[in-house]
């Protein structure tokens, strides 16, 4: 069933829309060469909890993970597309993160993640994440009261597509809410005019990954969670918490 929210309950999901972005500021202040994925989920506890907000992801087991979740963050490294594990790996200069954070206040869900380079970027690094972050844009501003879920994905792969860029469609964004994964299925790739009709109160969170060898192809590592491009290309991962208004789409996951 898919819930549309009121405009206190938007509010409610704003707050913790500021915690995501707070651990998302502090990650890329503290994701440094030397400093292990532990550490930085370890911190990203900290500031949550110092919020007043509880993790959306610590212990969560849907129908894909291999075990309940155990951090708070996901932190994938270079070929590891999402799901990445807080894991003792030591961070290297030049190394791809990205960084998947969910948080709930009073059972309002965000949800968001951001990509970007430790120490020293590589020119193709930087094109990548770029093209990453215009990728989400677009499907943003496609979120048009009016609109369909076809028009956000169709916009988001014309953008990544072009770019020459692989993307999956199978991890895509979702409702969220009072659950951090509720109805609909948000596509990173669709058709124009078709799917959901979105209307005002509907809140979505929209997450393109793309992968820099340009092909489609992906796996589940031996932890069981991570998903790993095929061909060992860097990939990158971003994701905004969206609300559907009378007046356009509202990123409820800004600083």
């Amino acid at each position: 069933m898919i819930e549309l929210k009121t405009a206190a309950e938007i509010e409610a999901m704003r707050a913790a829309g500021r915690v995501v972005a707070a651990v998302h500021a502090e990650m890329r202040a503290q994701a440094v060469p030397g400093v292990s994925l532990a550490e930085l989920d370890e911190l990203a506890r900290k500031v949550i909890d110092g919020a007043g907000a509880v993790s959306s992801f610590l212990g969560y087991h849907p129908r894909f993970g291999a075990t309940p979740y155990p951090g708070v963050i996901c932190t994938s490294v270079n070929d590891i597309m999402l799901h990445g594990l807080p894991t003792p790996y030591l961070l290297r200069d030049g190394d791809l993160l990205s960084v998947d954070c969910g948080a709930h206040v009073d059972g309002w869900h965000a949800d968001a993640a951001i990509s970007f380079v430790v120490g020293t970027p590589a020119p193709a690094d930087v094109a990548l994440v770029e093209t990453a972050e215009r990728t989400l844009a677009a499907g943003i501003a496609a979120a048009q009261p009016g609109a369909h879920l076809g028009d956000v994905g169709h916009a988001m792969s014309a953008v990544g597509r072009s770019a020459g860029y692989g993307m999956q469609n199978d991890f895509g964004g979702h409702g969220i809410g009072r659950a951090m994964h509720e109805e609909p299925f948000v596509p990173n790739e669709g058709e124009p005019g078709r799917g959901l009709r979105l209307r005002p109160g509907l809140v979505i969170a929209i997450e393109p990954s793309l992968m820099a060898g340009g092909h489609d192809g992906y796996h589940t590592a031996d932890d069981g969670w991570s998903l790993v491009t095929d061909d060992g290309s860097r990939s990158a991962h971003v994701e905004h918490t969206v609300a559907i208004t009378a007046d356009g789409p509202r990123i409820l996951t800004l600083p």
